[in-house]
Parts: structure tokens; C-alpha cells; sequence
């Protein structure tokens, strides 16, 4: 009994020791963000961090993104969320990576934050 206590309590410390580890680290905008007009001619699973608003709700996990340049579809999976709340007149950051195929261009997002 007192193994298995004390194996539970190790697991929670283990567990509790990766979410703070998680949630350190660079928190500032990239070094390197591009425009949309530039992404779309980047090549397929190319990395890029995008600045600019989410215009309109596609359903699907699926988020219309607009900058000075133009707009472009970009998934966003429910999990990146991790509470942040944002409208069509915030300003987020983006990053992912390109998912092009011969019909369409989008962003898989691999991060959001609101700047």
C-alpha cells in the first residue's frame, strides 16, 4: 500500500514539475514574422509565424486570417486555445507551418498568442 502512495505521489510530482517547465521560456513576439501575401508563396510544411487578426470563424477548427497583405485560412486545433479569448479587433501572433496542396494553401497552427 505505502509503495503505491508513494509511486502516485511521485507521478503527480513528475507531472507537476512538466506543466511549470511548459510554462517558461520565451514568451516575446518571433524574431521573424512574414506577411500573408509572402506566406503563400512559401513551400509546403515551410515554418511561419503570422501577425495580424482572425476575421471570421469557418467552422471546423478552420479561422480566416487577415494582415495588410491579404487573408488566408489557418487551423487552429481546440487545445492551442488553453483559455485565450480573442475577436475580429485583437491582434494575434501566429505560428505553424504552410499545409499546401494543388487546390488551396492554409496555416497549421502550432501556437497563438494575443500581442
Amino acid at each position: 500500500m505505502k509503495r503505491k502512495i508513494f509511486g502516485c505521489l511521485l507521478l503527480a510530482l513528475a507531472l507537476i514539475g512538466s506543466m511549470v517547465y511548459a510554462q517558461e521560456g520565451y514568451r516575446g513576439p518571433s524574431a521573424n514574422p512574414v506577411t500573408v501575401e509572402r506566406a503563400k508563396g512559401m513551400r509546403d510544411d515551410a515554418a511561419v509565424t503570422l501577425r495580424g487578426k482572425l476575421e471570421q470563424f469557418l467552422g471546423d477548427e478552420k479561422y480566416l486570417f487577415a494582415d495588410d497583405t491579404g487573408s488566408i485560412i489557418v487551423e487552429i486545433e481546440n487545445k492551442l486555445w488553453r483559455g485565450l479569448s480573442v475577436d475580429q479587433n485583437d491582434t494575434v501572433e501566429i505560428t505553424g507551418e504552410i499545409d499546401r496542396d494543388f487546390k488551396k494553401i492554409e496555416v497549421e497552427v502550432r501556437s497563438i498568442k494575443k500581442i
